[in-house]
């Protein structure tokens, strides 16, 4: 018996397979595309006209000007200070309140977790005036603390945390109490170490917050010994031109902490999303 003809057609399968090949590769240009256009511009000399035939490319000149003029070196040191200070308090905050709404049982207990999701949809803009006037009244203006104190507590922080206490088994609590644990020891010694993803994705999400946010340090600093890493890059802005090679170099370096920070944390980073759901 002869055996049938091959299809000149694909099967259905592996058509929808290359189809989303194809989708993947085009959406992984879409977002790669800006920052290869970065990469490139920071290659040129400073005052180079980028795209021009004559600019020279792969030189490292604008990264060595990038950093000596925006005082890169004081500025990592301010961002560092200023977001593992913000993340140490938001860690603890949240594991303490988080710990709180998910196992003890008092009265007003959904009211305050209300409060708490409620806080999530305020701008921090809607808050800055009564805070600046909190901070000029404690003598804070152009400190660390100015910096620091505004987002020592975060909502999501504490749903997070909240969210992933609640997905852990009372049994394990139970069994420590027996053994003679006390509350505490619970909390450090049994609930903290099981909420490890949690507790990264938290402080990667604080932490990249804290490092890029400029809002803070131009409202509540004035000092160029507090300049933050954002603020070093609003300095190579001019009002009717910009040294784009200079800029995008500075932009790079501005970068890669944070982009070396996800890539160590991203494994506990994923898993802590991916296991924290909305539960009740």
């Amino acid at each position: 018996m002869a055996s049938p003809l091959p299809s000149r057609f694909p099967e259905p399968l592996a058509l929808w397979s290359w189809v989303n090949l194809v989708l993947l590769m085009l959406g992984a240009v879409i977002v790669l595309g800006p920052l290869g256009i970065v990469l490139l511009t920071s290659m040129h000399p400073p005052g180079a006209v980028v795209g021009s035939a004559a600019a020279q490319i792969w030189s490292g000149a604008s990264y060595q000007a990038a950093w000596q003029q925006g005082h890169f070196l004081r500025a990592f040191a301010n961002s560092t200070i200023v977001a593992l200070a913000v993340t140490s308090l938001q860690i603890l905050t949240s594991a303490l309140a988080g710990y709180a709404l998910a196992r003890f049982q008092f009265r007003g207990r959904q009211a305050v977790l209300l409060v708490v999701l409620a806080s999530l949809i305020i701008p921090f803009q809607l808050l800055v005036v009564p805070i600046f006037l909190v901070l000029k009244w404690g003598h804070l203006i152009n400190t660390y603390a100015a910096l620091i104190l505004p987002t020592a507590a975060n909502g999501y922080g504490i749903f997070l945390m909240r969210q992933y206490f609640t997905a852990i088994p009372v049994e394990l609590e139970e069994a420590a109490a027996l053994d003679g644990a006390t509350r505490w020891q619970i909390l450090w010694q049994v609930m903290l170490p099981l909420a490890r993803p949690a507790l990264v994705t938290l402080f990667l999400f604080t932490f990249i917050g804290e490092w890029n946010d400029l809002f803070k340090p131009l409202i509540f600093t004035t000092r160029p010994e507090l300049q933050t890493v954002q603020l070093a890059l609003m300095s190579f802005q001019d009002q009717f031109s910009n040294d784009w090679p200079l800029l995008m170099a500075a932009v790079v370096i501005a970068t890669v902490p944070v982009v070396l920070l996800f890539l160590v944390g991203q494994r506990q980073f994923i898993e802590g999303i991916a296991t924290t759901g909305v539960k009740s």
